[in-house]
């Protein structure tokens, strides 16, 4: 089975992409990273019960009042597990550049990261014995992460011009001041730079070639967009055509040795990547 990695950047078209590849002509499934972890914050989940012992002391909006739509006018929410969580207060504490910012980051992520995988594992699995050819995992940070190394290939959604970026932000999330704009896309590191590291995937010592790293470029509209995807699926399918996912599902052994090497080929693709930044980093 053909793992798409499926990443790009906030307000980049990437949920749009998503939704595409889960339509026809495609129909391929989707692992949403995003879905998971509201999923294992819910209330009555142990990540609920992190969250607030991590942050509960030091936020008190922390959850919606009982009175919220979310909450179903019951002060313990939903089922009586708890009050919903208030994502927006919860996101000005942990989006933006300042230290205390990138450390509770990190705590949320630590919290949330490990049941997202877990998640995502027991998906995979289903996925393959119920005779999928490919997956797509939709991952915000994907190469952020250490997912990259899992994925067959590779996807970007990204704009060229950072203008288009955060005039889509904006007018998607009003509330947003133009300060929480900018620290929501600067937190998830710049689209261009994911882009430029996806084609580095097409090149490299185990010889990868196309379709293992793909760029779609959503600057335009709509149609723009869908034949980007067209175009980027082409790829993929003369790289990983349906028969070989088929071979693989029926003769395991052709499957794990598949597995290995796409994965070793992916492993020194992010090596290489990384190598080339640290050059990149010691000329400054």
């Amino acid at each position: 089975m053909l793992l798409l990695g499926l990443t790009g950047s906030i307000a980049t078209g990437k949920s749009t992409v998503s939704n595409l590849l889960r339509s026809p002509p495609y129909n391929l499934p989707i692992i949403d990273a995003d879905v998971l972890a509201r999923q294992v914050v819910e209330p009555g989940t142990a990540g609920y019960a992190s969250i607030l012992a991590s942050f509960g002391p030091t936020t008190p909006e922390l959850l919606l009042p009982a009175d919220d739509p979310l909450n179903k006018g019951r002060e313990d929410g939903p089922q009586g597990k708890g009050r919903m969580l208030n994502r927006p207060a919860l996101g000005r504490k942990i989006f933006g550049n300042s230290e205390e910012a990138q450390r509770l980051r990190k705590v949320l992520n630590g919290i949330v990261h490990p049941a997202v995988r877990r998640e995502m594992w027991k998906a995979m699995a289903y996925y393959y014995i119920t005779g999928h050819w490919a997956v797509v995992l939709d991952i915000p940070l994907l190469f952020e992460s250490g997912w990259e190394r899992f994925c067959g290939c590779v996807i970007v959604v990204a704009v060229a011009d950072p203008v288009v970026q955060m005039r889509r932000l904006r007018e998607r999330d009003a509330h947003l001041s133009e300060e929480d704009a900018r620290n929501r896309v600067m937190s998830q590191g710049d689209v261009r730079e994911k882009a430029k590291r996806a084609l580095n995937r097409k090149g490299g010592p185990l010889g990868e070639g196309e379709g293992w790293g793909e760029v779609v470029w959503n600057d335009g509209d709509r149609d723009d967009l869908e034949k980007e995807v067209r175009r980027v699926m082409e790829e993929v399918g003369k790289s990983s055509p349906k028969w070989w996912g088929w071979l693989c599902l029926i003769a395991p052994p052709v499957g794990m040795t598949a597995a290995t090497y796409s994965y070793l080929r992916s492993w020194l693709a992010q090596r290489r990547w990384e190598e080339e930044k640290r050059r990149e980093k010691a000329m400054l």
